[in-house]
């Protein structure tokens, strides 16, 4: 156990880490392992035998990330006897968390962050494999592409490029998401054969339940579908592996009384997304779109007038 000198400096970083509006940054996410933590340096990780001593803590010899420990070992004893109150409610179900009412079950947990793995875009890009680089301006950077995007392989680049959707960390983040709509405005007919590789890269993104990256992941979906013909129709068959997670966050809408919400140019309100994302899906998707979607969130109503 650390003493108190550890604990307060521990919490003195952590603090550092939070900005002051309360969003946390990726220094924060890759110290309780949500994001990859990446390599040491720009040419890779140090052999095991010449790894600095301030970095054996950032050792990735062993392939795994840290995981997220969501209770202390010992709340996750069991008791043994069944005549106290809290040997009865570990047997009925419920949660023995001290900070919860007696009678209280535990949370599902349903809609709490997963970690996101490393992914296949990151690998691509760190051993230049990709034909894009970044071209810093006065403006701003923007993205350069080494070959003509309508002679890429879609079925090799575009893939990889919704895979990097998950990432968090520039430039990675900028980087893919900046390509996957770079290709898509000049995909054309190349978009529509490359759906069915997009679902497995969609639905991982999905499920890490990160309001961010859903976020970004929805806005990409919308344009995917208004991209060309017959993508929306081409989706419907995978709504099942689509669709759960619109279900989880349908109804997150931010509450914010009589005030205004001068954030609404960045569309960053998950409810009002999943709605326009699904209205999409159904006026593009053809004649079986909305019973799909209403067999996979009920809740949801046509917006197509009879």
């Amino acid at each position: 156990m650390p003493g108190p000198a550890a604990t307060l400096m521990i919490e003195e970083q952590l603090k550092k880490m939070i900005h002051k509006d309360g969003t946390v940054g990726p220094k924060y996410e890759k110290s309780k392992g949500l994001i990859p933590k990446g390599s040491h340096s720009v040419f890779g990780d140090f052999p095991d035998d010449f790894i600095p001593p301030a970095l054996k803590h950032k050792s990735r010899s062993t392939g795994t990330l840290p995981r997220i420990q969501t209770a202390p070992a010992s709340m996750k004893k069991l008791t043994s006897g069944l005549n106290s109150s809290d040997g009865f409610r570990q047997s009925n179900g419920f949660s023995n968390n001290p900070h919860l009412p007696q009678d209280s079950p535990p949370r599902a947990g349903a809609t709490i962050r997963r970690p996101v793995l490393p992914t296949q875009f990151r690998t691509f890009y760190d051993r230049g494999d990709l034909p894009i680089s970044v071209m810093h301006g006065s403006v701003g950077g923007k993205i350069v592409w080494k070959v003509d995007v309508e002679k890429l392989d879609y079925h090799h680049y575009l893939p990889i490029f919704f895979d990097g959707l998950r990432e968090k960390e520039d430039p990675y983040r900028f980087l893919a998401v900046t390509g996957a709509y770079d290709m898509m405005s000049k995909g054309g007919a190349k978009l529509l054969p490359v759906v069915p590789q997009l679902i497995i890269p969609i639905k991982t993104a999905l499920n890490t339940r990160d309001p961010e990256l859903v976020c970004t992941m929805l806005k990409v979906l919308q344009t995917l579908v208004l991209s060309g013909d017959m993508i929306g129709e081409a989706l419907v068959p995978y709504y099942r592996q689509i669709l759960p997670v619109f279900n989880l966050f349908k109804t997150h809408n931010a509450n914010i009384g009589d005030y205004i919400d001068y954030a609404q140019r960045k569309r960053l309100n998950l409810g009002e997304l999943i709605d326009e994302t699904l209205e999409i899906f159904e006026t593009h998707g053809g004649e079986d779109a909305f019973i799909n979607i209403k067999y996979m969130i009920p809740v949801y109503e046509s917006c197509v007038k009879a």
